[in-house]
């Protein structure tokens, strides 16, 4: 089985793109889904101790711990410390069922895939990119962000330069889904003659 790993800075397209992989039959493992699922439990008593105050009712609140950590690289590296082993467990389970259900390739979708050092752990790598005037449009216009913190997550993230640079392929999503629907059977293809490259 082959893993492909899908990245991309935030706005660039890359959720729609897992959900295209996911459309074309791959197993796509989301990694920001399985935080999502960790702050609803499990990692919540661990983060609640690290950062008192920032869960409720045995939930971790996003907006608390990220107003927390965001522009503390000591904290961010903390909360990494606990989330990331509940991460990595879930994800050998994710592989190990797709193992056994035949799949030839499955995706998994991080969003610091360069920054934490996964290249090393997939056999090839697919980043997601886009104009920057479009990457900013698309994440201001989903409300939940003003233009600061957009700044300090692009600040934390490589450049796309740099990550395009690293691609194996690289999915420009400035074009509509077509093309990227079309995109991804030639990378499906390509893939499927690649030889296993992980660590």
């Amino acid at each position: 089985m082959l893993i492909v790993g899908l990245t991309g800075s935030i706005g660039m397209g890359k959720s729609t793109t897992a959900k295209l992989f996911a459309e074309a039959g791959v197993p796509v493992y989301d990694a920001d889904a399985a935080v999502h699922q960790l702050y609803g439990g499990e990692a919540a008593p661990a983060i609640e101790a690290a950062f008192p105050g920032t869960t409720a009712a045995g939930k971790v609140d996003r907006a608390k711990l990220s107003a927390r950590v965001v522009h503390d690289p000591a904290a961010m590296k903390q909360l990494e410390e606990i989330v990331h082993p509940m991460l990595s467990a879930s994800r050998q389970k994710f592989f190990a069922d797709a193992e056994s259900a035949g799949a030839p390739v499955v995706v998994v979708d991080v969003p610091l895939l360069f920054e934490t050092g996964g290249e090393k752990r997939v056999d090839a790598v697919v980043v997601v990119t886009t104009a920057p005037e479009l990457q900013r449009e698309r994440v201001l216009a989903r409300g939940t962000m003003d233009a600061d913190k957009l700044e300090a997550i692009i600040a934390r993230q490589m450049p796309d330069a740099e990550k395009r640079k690293r691609a194996d392929f690289i999915v420009d999503t400035s074009h509509g889904l077509d093309p990227v629907r079309a995109r991804i059977r030639d990378i499906l293809y390509e893939v499927a003659k690649m030889p296993k490259r992980r660590a």
